[in-house]
């Protein structure tokens, strides 16, 4: 049972990883669409679209990758649950009302790879092998 928990752990990570950097191009780069398919990218160094956009493009990378994955799940984490209470909460209680489902979900997604790791499938994992070889 272990090797296909290990593997779940490493393909929720790459997916969460690749949807959440996903994110971050879209915005910054305007791809697909740009910005929730429309609109311009926000000016660069702009609080708190454009630094946003640029956390969830490097450190979503870097949790797909599984490199440093705990540090930049955690930062991932905190990004959408300060996006969910800035953006989404005042504008209801529930997620169902204020359209805060995808930063909840990610928040929590992000919070459990800080917990427990990045499966076997990754760069942590092969680090962490050369270093034990030394």
């Amino acid at each position: 049972m272990e090797p296909i928990r290990d593997a779940v752990v490493s393909l929720f990570r790459v997916v969460v990883g690749l949807l959440f950097a996903c994110h971050g191009a879209a915005t910054l780069f305007g791809v697909p669409g740009g910005p929730r398919g429309g609109g311009a990218p926000p000016p660069i160094g702009a609080w708190p679209y454009w630094w946003a956009a640029v956390i969830e493009l490097v450190a979503g990378g870097l949790v797909m990758l599984g490199l440093a994955t705990r540090a930049a799940a955690l930062l991932c984490s905190g990004t959408m649950a300060f996006a969910y209470f800035t953006v989404h909460q005042p504008k209801g209680l529930f997620p169902l009302i204020n359209g805060g489902e995808p930063a909840a979900l990610f928040c929590w997604s992000f919070l459990l790879l800080v917990l427990i790791g990045s499966g076997p499938w990754s760069f942590d994992t092969l680090v962490s092998r050369v270093r034990k070889k030394r």
